[in-house]
This record gives C-alpha cells, sequence and structure tokens, in this order.
C-alpha cells in the first residue's frame, strides 16, 4: 500500500453505498486529509522481496514435499531483507521439521496482487503440481475497493482449480487494515468494516470450494500497537521478520493438519470450538485472529438446514516470541520457523510486481 492506496480509501468512502450513511461535507474533507497524511507516511515500495525458493529440510532425505505461495506482498514477504525470513521460508522449515522430511518451495506471489491477479499465479503454480498451497490476499482488494462477491468468486475458482490437481489449500483471510498506524479513524474504521467483510466472504468461498482459512484479522494488531518499530517493517504498514513468524505460527498447524497430520495441530489449537454452519463460523473467525475453519461432516453429512457444516479451532495462547512443537518442548519462533542452514537456493525471477502495495 501507498499513498494512492490510501486516497483510494477515501474516494471510495464518500461513493461507497451505504458505508457511510448521513456523511457530511465536513466528514468527507476530514478522509481526504487523513489519505494525505497516509501519502506522507506511507513510502514507496523501493524493490522486491527477497526470494526464498528451493529446498528446505533436505537433510530428512526422500521426495520433497511441494509448497507453492501464492498471493500479494504479504506472501511474497515485503519488508524483510533475508530469504529464511519470508514467509515461504518461515512455513517450509516449519513444515519440514513438524513433516520429518524435506521440503520445495515455489512462490508465485507478487506485490500488489489483488484476487484477479491468482489467475496468472495460478497457471504457474499448476504447473509444479503442489502438495499444499498457502494463499495470502485480500488487502489491495480492499484498498481499490473490489466488489466483495467478485474477489470471493475469483478466490473460490483458484482455490478449485487447486483442488483439481490434488492440492491442500489454506488461506490467510484478507488482514484487518484498521491496524495500520498511519491510516487514522474515521478512516481506519472504514479499513476495518472493509477487510473484515472481504474476510467473512472468503472463508466463505474457500471453504465451499475445498480449502481450509485461518483468519489473521488482527493477529498482530495489539503487538503492532505495543512494539510498532519491532513488528511493522520500515514502511510502517507491512510486518517485519518478527511480525511475519507470528503469522506463520498461526498458519503452520492449519497446514500440518491439511496435510493429514491431524496430531501436531492439538499443540497449538484449541479443538473445543464446536461444529456449526459456514456463515455462522466465518462470523466468528472473523472477529477472533487465528481461527481455522475447516469442512466437517456430522452425521455422514457435510451440510444441514443451514448450509455446510464446518469446525472451528482457535489459536491457543502462546509464550511470548514462542511457539509449541510437537516433538519437542516449546522453542523460540526464530528457532522453529527460520531457514538457517536448511535452504538450497534455486534461480529465480525477481517476482516485481505493482508499486508499493501489498
Amino acid at each position: 500500500m501507498n499513498g494512492r492506496t490510501a486516497q483510494r480509501i477515501a474516494r471510495t468512502a464518500v461513493f461507497t453505498a451505504g458505508a457511510l450513511t448521513g456523511m457530511t461535507l465536513a466528514s468527507a474533507g476530514l478522509l481526504a486529509s487523513q489519505a494525505e497524511a497516509a501519502r506522507r507516511t506511507i513510502p514507496l515500495a523501493e524493490g522486491p522481496p527477497p526470494r526464498a525458493d528451493g529446498v528446505f529440510g533436505a537433510k530428512f532425505g526422500g521426495r520433497p514435499l511441494v509448497l507453492a505461495v501464492l498471493g500479494d506482498s504479504t506472501a511474497a514477504g515485503y519488508g524483510v531483507l533475508r530469504t529464511r525470513e519470508t514467509p515461504g521460508a518461515l512455513l517450509a522449515t516449519g513444515l519440514s521439521r513438524r513433516l520429518r522430511r524435506p521440503v520445495r518451495l515455489h512462490r508465485f506471489a507478487v506485490v500488489g496482487a489483488i484476487t484477479d491477479g491468482l489467475r496468472h499465479q495460478v497457471q504457474d503454480a499448476l504447473e509444479v503440481r503442489p502438495d499444499l498451497a498457502v494463499i495470502l490476499i485480500g488487502a489491495n482488494d480492499v484498498t481499490k475497493r473490489t466488489p466483495v462477491t467478485v474477489a470471493a468468486r475469483q478466490l473460490a475458482d483458484t482455490v478449485g482449480a487447486l483442488r483439481g490437481v490434488g492440492a491442500e489449500v489454506v488461506v490467510g483471510t484478507c488482514p484487518d487494515l484498521g491496524t495500520i498506524r498511519p491510516i487514522k479513524p474515521p478512516l481506519r474504521w472504514l479499513a476495518r468494516r472493509w477487510s473484515r467483510q472481504l474476510a467473512e466472504a472468503q472463508t466463505i468461498a474457500v471453504v465451499e470450494a475445498g480449502g481450509r482459512t485461518v483468519s489473521l484479522g488482527d493477529l498482530l494488531g495489539p503487538r503492532f500497537f505495543a512494539e510498532p518499530t519491532r513488528m511493522f517493517a520500515w514502511d510502517h504498514f507491512h510486518p517485519s521478520a518478527d511480525g511475519y513468524a507470528v503469522a506463520a505460527a498461526a498458519m503452520l498447524p492449519t497446514a500440518v493438519a491439511a496435510l493429514g497430520v491431524p496430531s501436531a495441530q492439538a499443540s497449538t489449537l484449541s479443538l473445543d470450538q464446536g461444529v456449526r454452519s459456514l456463515s455462522d463460523a466465518a462470523q466468528e473467525a472473523v472477529k477472533h485472529a487465528g481461527t481455522e475453519v475447516s469442512a466437517e461432516r456430522v452425521a455422514g453429512r457435510d451440510r444441514g438446514p443451514l448450509g455446510r457444516w464446518v469446525r472451528l479451532r482457535r489459536l491457543a495462547v502462546m509464550p511470548r516470541q514462542q511457539t509449541p512443537d510437537q516433538d519437542t518442548a516449546a522453542v523460540p519462533l526464530d528457532k522453529a520457523l527460520s531457514g538457517k542452514g536448511d535452504m538450497t537456493p534455486q534461480e529465480s525471477t525477481d517476482g516485481r510486481g505493482h508499486d508499493g502495495m501489498m
């Protein structure tokens, strides 16, 4: 995101039906001034994020599990300087250690991507026939005001294409842009509302298409506000290395469970949230960051009177900067998720995309 993105939020706020009922000219002027302030605060992107494509955990031997990462700048790891700090590298390392097997990472995510852009990414991803695909998308759809129904349908198409080749799919739903400090109220409140509307629609679309979701929401929000210089990157918008590590730790249990290893999931997810309809679960997940939503069967049926059955699993509270490991005692995040010594870099393109957006 950059200043032009913030201005788009303000402009769209004025014209979005129902979003600003009773809005006065004075409040419209306030939004415009806030957009200008955000433009000065959030700089343009200075270059592509580092690439981490390669093999992680080669020491385990055997056929590598193929991991594809699709999405926008948060999926690409914009804001960090080292390959091992990108979300793809963190997830690949975590998976290789949990599963005791090598993981081959392919990053297709592009800075600035909106959900419509996934159709290009998924075509490349299908060529590598991934065992697991992780998608992080949505923030740019909020800032560009892509209609929620359109973005959800495009995401469902992407998930369906990946499931069609046998890949398990985990989607981190739209983050809460209301946690971004350069965006001030009331612009922040609008960004939060739009983010949550999209995240809810994404949850329904993904699960109906055969994937799983993890709500990111304001997962990093409280810590961002408490430690902004640590959890934010230099642009005050994208996560820092520590911020990405927290997000990766939240998604890792679901990624492991999607691959058929449920025992590893129990260590970091509470299993007492129960089974409910998909629409109810989507609303609940938006309220609680770190909540997984996955399809479930009840009495041999996948649907009830209110629609598809799903199970909610909520991220358990973890010690500061630690994540439980199934095989050992709790270890620091940088030990559990980092790629030090585990990656074999491979040649790849630089992944340059649009300017300065997620």
